[in-house]
This record gives structure tokens, C-alpha cells and sequence, in this order.
């Protein structure tokens, strides 16, 4: 029970990773706000399902007050919302550009503008953990749009983990960088470029979200409370 009576917000919460990390915290005894633009297909004691658009500031600042009014604190914030819009660059058009930016890198700030600060109040601290990608790192072809946002998410983390750890509280800020993870999307991909995508990592296959669950679970835990400002890869030792 590493989050017992721990209070998080998990965006993304609806399926693929987002809901791995929401089912695990519950599991170690933390509430989880299940917050999506879709409706959360399950239930579970101690999940609150919360209907959220991350690019809408309005509401994500109502989010924040629901959440902190409510259970009186914020220990962890998991910044799990995210899209694509793929197309090379020549084809890409505004709206695949502005879509991905928006949800993207926009909706992640939008949240921890107020979170971050009020965890800076707490004299427990908090623990924001934002989920950016190998394609951060490395780049793709046909995804710049992704690549940026995801990139972005590194300066944002290692920003935060100075901002909001200045006056002297335990708020830690770090980002988990996963490689090619067998979600929803990855299972309408062909086998073929599955095998490639596998062939190209040093443990040749590909991740399953509750890998990268438990590495979210091991940074909003107090294991991890010495590790803020980092980007952890989890990959697979994948080559790009």
C-alpha cells in the first residue's frame, strides 16, 4: 500500500495507460480522480470518474478546485493526456499541428499551473509525473507535431522541479518517456511493423502499460523521494 490514503489526479484516465496507472494506484490505497474527455468505462471503489478537457483552462482550473476542495490536498498529479496527428511535415496541416499542441503540451500546463503551486503550499510536498515519449528523444518520421510536445515535456519537468521546490517543499516534477507500449492503438497496427518496431529494442519486444504504470507508481511513491527533475526512459533499450 505505497500510496496509502494519497490523493491523485490522473488524466487520460479512460483506457490504454492512463487507466493501468489509475487501477495500480488504487490497488496501493491511493483515491484516484479519473479525470477524461470520455466517459471512464469502469468502476472501482476509491475512483471518481471526472469529465475533463485538458485544453479547456476554464475547466481545468475548476478540476483543481473540485479536487482540492474536496479532499482538502493534492499528493500526486499524473499528466497522461495526449494525442496524435500524424503527417510529414509538407501535408501536416493547422489543425493536425494545433490539435496535438493543445492537448498535448497546452493541456498539460493548463492543469499543473494550479496544481504545482498548491503543492507548494502543502507542507507534504506532491509528486507530478508527466508522461512524454522515445519519440520525444529521438524524433519520428510524420510526427513532429508529437515529437515537439513530447520534447517539450522535458524542459516543462526539469522547470518545475526547480519552481515548485524553491522555498524548501518536497514537490518532486519528473516524466516517464515510454517506448512503443502495446495499447489499444499499437493492436490495429500490422504484425509486420510490430516485429520491427520489437527488432528494434535490446529486449526485443515491445512494453505493456503496466510497465510504465509501475514506473509511475514508483515515482509518486516516497521510494522516490530523493529522484525529481528526470526524465526516465522506458523502452526497452530501444534504437531509433
Amino acid at each position: 500500500m505505497r500510496l496509502s490514503g494519497k490523493i491523485a489526479i490522473v488524466t487520460g484516465a479512460a483506457a490504454g495507460i492512463g487507466r493501468c496507472i489509475t487501477e495500480l494506484f488504487v490497488k496501493e490505497g491511493a483515491t484516484v480522480v479519473a479525470c477524461d474527455v470520455a466517459d471512464i468505462p469502469y468502476k472501482l471503489e476509491k475512483v471518481e470518474p471526472y469529465s475533463l478537457n485538458v485544453t479547456d483552462r476554464e475547466a481545468c482550473e475548476k478540476c483543481f478546485k473540485h479536487v482540492s476542495e474536496k479532499y482538502g490536498k493534492i499528493d500526486i498529479l499524473i499528466n497522461n493526456a495526449g494525442i496524435t496527428r500524424d503527417a510529414m511535415t509538407v501535408k501536416m496541416t493547422d489543425e493536425q499541428w494545433d490539435s496535438v499542441i493543445d492537448v498535448n503540451l497546452n493541456g498539460i500546463f493548463n492543469l499543473t499551473r494550479h496544481v504545482g503551486p498548491f503543492m507548494e503550499r502543502q507542507e507534504t510536498g506532491g509528486s507530478i509525473v508527466s508522461i512524454s515519449s522515445v519519440v520525444g528523444e529521438f524524433g519520428n518520421i510524420g510526427q513532429a507535431n508529437y515529437a515537439a510536445t513530447k520534447s517539450a515535456i522535458f524542459g516543462l519537468t526539469k522547470s518545475w522541479a526547480k519552481e515548485f521546490a524553491r522555498k524548501g517543499v518536497p514537490v518532486r516534477a519528473n516524466a516517464i518517456a515510454p517506448g512503443y507500449i502495446m495499447t489499444d492503438i499499437l493492436k490495429t497496427v500490422p504484425q509486420d511493423l510490430l516485429d520491427k518496431f520489437s527488432s528494434q529494442t535490446m529486449l526485443g519486444r515491445l512494453g505493456e502499460p503496466e510497465e510504465i504504470a509501475n514506473m509511475a507508481l514508483f515515482l509518486a511513491s516516497d521510494e522516490a523521494s530523493y529522484v525529481t527533475g528526470q526524465v526516465i526512459s522506458v523502452n526497452g533499450g530501444m534504437r531509433l
